[in-house]
């Protein structure tokens, strides 16, 4: 029985196996059917069908998103404009046909010519010259002699008479200045020729597009920046995507014909501020030449998101009319540019409060002294006020503690300038060296660290000076001196280290007369004295938020930016605590009590005045003229700081010859006046009384 029962299951498979594959022949030959009947039978009205619809998508740029400043003031906004492009079909079409509708648009818009080149006229010229007369310049046996069309188009452009292009009228120049922008675009991608068109160019072009193929008009926006040029250089510039970078651009989205951040705070927050286009597709069926129906889908565009930032724009303003106050004191103080540079920030978290520099270069008229931007990207030998984390240093090497005493003498050491602090101090602890700005006690810990006890016995060798160097280094790196700061910029200077690893400059170095640094590395360094010796990161950005229509209110919050601490320093919290006292004995009883001893917000800081050596003239009138570079650092108040501080008034003249001295300490004493002062009464930022556009050049 069992046997049986198997045979009959053996053969009911092989039966049901079959009616699956003849179920499966069926439905293909059904569909290769159908596909025959579509291809063969109706492919022909599919076609037709097909010719008779056309599809066209738009993509309109959306605006970027606004940054904020802490309390809620809108500092960058847009303002809507229009701009004409020309779209290239194709890399193929003939520049002769580019030219023609040059002609044509320069009847209809103005076109700056300030960025025409001598390159620009000479291809023009080119341009429309026949073949008969290209041969005139480079003759058919020379030719025959080039290597290939590069060389020949090299010799003929070298070649185009001086008169003629001086001969090129305005109007020639105009037509130029459009071809130029025309020529620089992709095949099949608008490129701008002219933003900002006015209402009398728009209609022109509108009425006249028919007969400009490839010519549109387009909706934009430009930056607009409320405050003037307040913070300008820190927020950055948009631009066309560089060429080096368009691969990277294409692959996340963005069309060849977008403008993106391309410095500072637009280039690193440029995923964020970017805008969601608004896509508007067109689809068109028409028969017999005429249009039977039509439909436009749209996906609405989005602003982009928005930036709120740590500064303070009211206070930013009162630190840039205390610094451009002081420069106009200030008079023929400088050895050649006026500047001043400085850095207002909160210790606990990191945040920028107010960041202005002012620079006022000799040799130029510019339109702004502004140059807020300086305080990340120049770097100068900062002088005494890098003091603290020298005396730290030594306390965390061995060769000196808290209380320990040196004699402040002159110091001579062979091949080497004599070596003193501005006048013989004495017997000299730590806390008082802090407070009279002794170069000696550093100069003392700096040698005992290579392994000279002076003037006993000095068995320093080239590698006991190196590794004084490197330790030296490494110390003054953990509170962010010659280190990278972390701020939320995509580029900031390190400063520069000095080249020759000599002893006398070993003792340079431990009075901040070597290496360079930053203004933005200062602040950061007493910032980190300030917080007992934690290293906060530095941030413009606080919160990222969803664009809403009414500026005057903040969208929800879709990122926060908590404070960061990059480091804790290697040192003793006795150490760091006596350090402290000895910055606030530098302003009761020290260089600078003489304009903070009564301050009732009890300041804590350290002064600093570095040599300088300013190279002017050229050739036979070159020179060396001697100087100084004033800074003051600092933080208030001194039991509970809450602000910090680091200011720079970089080579001026020395007293003698007209320098104004103490320029670094009215800065940072007006400025810590009105913080506090901000604290009781606030009146808000004033709004710049023209309005401030960014501009074509600064996108290039």
């Amino acid at each position: 029985m069992e046997r049986s029962s198997r045979k009959k299951k053996k053969h009911h498979v092989p039966a049901r196996l079959n009616v699956l594959f003849f179920a499966v022949f069926v439905l293909f030959s059904a569909l290769i059917l159908r596909l025959g009947v579509v291809q063969i039978v109706e492919g022909q009205e599919f076609v037709k069908e097909l010719e008779r619809t056309s599809n066209s998508t738009a993509r309109i740029d959306a605006p970027r998103g606004l940054m904020y400043d802490r309390f809620g003031h809108v500092v960058v906004d847009n303002e809507l404009e229009l701009s004409v492009t020309y779209t290239n079909p194709s890399r193929a079409t003939r520049a002769e046909a580019m030219l023609n509708i040059a002609r044509d648009l320069e009847e209809l818009i103005d076109i700056d010519i300030s960025r025409v080149t001598e390159r620009d006229k000479q291809d023009y010229l080119l341009l429309q010259m026949s073949q008969e007369e290209r041969y005139e310049l480079v003759s058919r046996e020379e030719r025959k002699e080039l290597e290939g069309p590069t060389e020949e188009y090299r010799l003929e452009i070298e070649r185009i008479p001086t008169e003629q292009i001086e001969s090129l009228s305005e109007k020639d120049l105009r037509i130029l200045a459009i071809y130029r922008e025309m020529s620089r675009g992709y095949a099949n991608s608008p490129q701008r020729i002219k933003r900002g068109i006015t209402d009398e160019e728009a209609h022109k072009l509108s009425e006249n597009l028919y007969r400009l193929p490839g010519i549109d008009i387009l909706r934009d926006s430009r930056r607009n920046y409320v405050f003037g040029e307040s913070l300008r250089s820190v927020f950055g510039s948009t631009g066309a995507i560089p060429r080096e970078k368009v691969d990277y651009y294409l692959s996340r989205g963005y069309d060849r014909s977008d403008l993106v951040g391309t410095s500072f705070l637009e280039m690193q927050f440029e995923e964020v501020l970017r805008g969601q286009k608004a896509v508007v597709e067109s689809i068109t069926h028409s028969s017999g030449g005429k249009t039977i129906e039509s439909s436009v889908n749209e996906r609405l565009g989005s602003r982009g998101n928005d930036l709120v930032l740590s500064i303070d724009m009211e206070f930013q303003q009162k630190l840039e009319e205390i610094i451009e106050e002081e420069m106009k004191k200030a008079g023929n103080s400088f050895i050649l540019d006026r500047s001043a540079y400085a850095v207002m920030m909160n210790p606990r978290t990191g945040d920028i409060i107010a960041m202005a520099g002012f620079n006022d270069p000799a040799d130029q008229n510019r339109s702004t002294n502004a140059d807020h931007i300086g305080n990340v990207t120049k770097a100068f030998e900062m002088g005494s006020s890098v003091k603290a984390a020298s005396v730290l240093t030594g306390f965390e090497a061995g060769v000196a503690q808290p209380g320990k005493s040196f004699y402040d003498r002159p110091i001579r050491l062979p091949s080497t300038p004599e070596k003193k602090s501005v006048r013989n101090f004495g017997w000299v602890n730590d806390v008082r060296a802090l407070e009279v700005s002794s170069n000696v006690y550093m100069f003392e810990m700096a040698m005992l660290m290579a392994g000279c006890n002076y003037p006993n016995q000095c068995n320093w060798t080239n590698n006991s000076v190196e590794r004084a160097y490197n330790e030296i280094r490494y110390n003054f790196s953990q509170f962010g001196l010659g280190s990278e700061t972390g701020i939320d910029l995509p580029s900031s200077s390190t400063g520069l280290q000095g080249g020759s690893s000599i002893y006398g400059n070993l003792l340079d170095l431990m009075i901040g007369q070597y290496d360079t640094y930053t203004t933005l590395q200062l602040a950061q360094y007493i910032s980190t004295i300030a917080n007992d010796g934690l290293r906060m990161q530095p941030r413009l950005v606080t919160e990222i938020r969803e664009p809403v229509s009414n500026t005057e209110e903040q969208g929800a919050i879709i990122q926060k930016f908590e404070p960061k601490v990059l480091n804790r320093i290697d040192m003793n919290e006795h150490y760091i605590s006596r350090v402290q006292q000895g910055l606030r004995g530098v302003m009761t009883r020290g260089t600078a009590s003489g304009r903070f001893s009564n301050k009732s917000y009890q300041p804590a800081g350290k002064t600093g005045t570095a040599q300088v050596r300013v190279a002017v003239g050229s050739g036979d009138n070159r020179r060396f003229v001697d100087g100084n570079t004033q800074t003051l650092v600092g933080y208030a108040p001194f039991d509970n700081p809450e602000i910090a501080f680091a200011v720079v008034v970089p080579n001026v003249k020395l007293e003698r010859n007209g320098g104004r001295q103490g320029m670094a300490q009215e800065i940072s004493s007006q400025a810590l006046d009105v913080y506090f002062q901000l604290k009781n009464e606030r009146n808000g930022p004033v709004v710049a009384d023209r309005l401030i556009l960014e501009q074509p050049e600064d996108r290039n």
